[in-house]
C-alpha cells in the first residue's frame, strides 16, 4: 500500500488539491475571524464564562459543512486524474490489485480530509491568541475533540464519494451528490440519531459523542467493503 499511496501522492503533486485543502480551514477560520472581530464584545459577552471553548463550538459548527463539501471535491478530483488521461487501464494494468487500487484512492481522501482538520486545529488557536484569549488556557482535548470526530464520524460519506468519483466518468454526479449532501447536513440535526448526516456534529439521544464516532467508523468500513468489491467486479473505462 505504501507504493500506491506514493503513486497517489505523486499524481496530485502539480495539482490544485493541496490548495483545496488549505482553504477549507483557512475559510473557515476567516469567517470565524469576520465573526469574532464584528461582535467581539457580544461574542465575548456570551462566552465570557469559556473564551475557548465558545470559539471552538462556532468553528466546529462551521466545519462540518465544509467537511461535507471538501471530501465530495477532493474525491472527485483525485478520481477525475485517471478519468481525464483516459488512464484507468494504465492503472488496472499495474502488478497490484484493484482492491489496493480502490484503497488508496479512499485512503488519499482520508489523508488530504486530516491534513484540512490538522490545519483547522492550528487555525483555531491562532485565531483565538489574534482575539487576546489566553493561549495557556486552550481546552485541548475539547478542540481535538470537536476537530478530529466529525472527521471519523464522517467516514461513510468519504466512502461513498470515492465509490462514486472513482465508478462515474461525469463527475457532475457525484459533485451534485456532495452538494446536495452539504445542504442537507445542515439540518439533519432534526431528525433521528440513525440519520448518517447526524453523526458528524456528534448529537444524538445518549449525549455521547464517542456513539456518533463509532456509527460513522463502523458504516464506514461497510461501504468502503461494499464500494471496493463493485470496483473489483465491474469493468472501468
Amino acid at each position: 500500500m505504501m507504493r500506491v499511496m506514493s503513486a497517489e501522492l505523486l499524481k496530485i503533486r502539480k495539482k490544485m488539491v493541496w490548495f483545496l485543502v488549505v482553504l477549507g480551514p483557512l475559510g473557515v477560520i476567516g469567517l470565524q475571524a469576520v465573526n469574532f472581530g464584528l461582535r467581539y464584545d457580544y461574542l465575548t459577552k456570551q462566552y465570557a464564562d469559556d473564551l475557548w471553548g465558545g470559539l471552538i463550538g462556532n468553528v466546529a459548527m462551521l466545519m462540518v459543512p465544509t467537511l461535507f463539501m471538501g471530501l465530495a471535491i477532493l474525491a472527485s478530483m483525485t478520481a477525475g486524474i485517471e478519468h481525464q488521461t483516459n488512464a484507468w487501464k494504465q492503472t488496472l494494468a499495474l502488478p497490484i490489485s484493484r482492491a489496493q487500487v480502490f484503497a488508496g484512492k479512499f485512503l488519499l481522501s482520508v489523508l488530504l480530509l486530516f491534513c484540512s482538520s490538522t490545519l483547522l486545529v492550528a487555525g483555531t488557536i491562532g485565531l483565538g491568541a489574534a482575539l487576546g484569549f489566553d493561549p495557556g488556557t486552550v481546552p485541548y482535548a475539547k478542540l481535538l475533540e470537536l476537530i478530529y470526530y466529525p472527521y471519523l464520524a464522517i467516514m461513510p460519506f468519504i466512502a461513498l464519494q470515492v465509490w462514486m468519483s472513482v465508478m462515474m466518468h461525469n463527475q457532475a454526479i457525484p459533485l451534485t451528490v456532495g452538494i446536495v449532501g452539504t445542504v442537507f447536513s445542515m439540518f439533519s440535526t432534526r431528525f433521528e440519531d440513525w440519520m448518517p448526516y447526524k453523526w458528524p456534529y456528534l448529537i444524538n439521544a445518549a449525549d455521547n459523542p464517542l456513539y456518533s464516532v463509532a456509527a460513522g467508523v463502523a458504516t464506514g468500513i461497510v461501504v468502503l467493503a461494499a464500494g471496493t468489491l463493485n470496483f473489483v467486479r465491474k469493468d472501468v473505462k
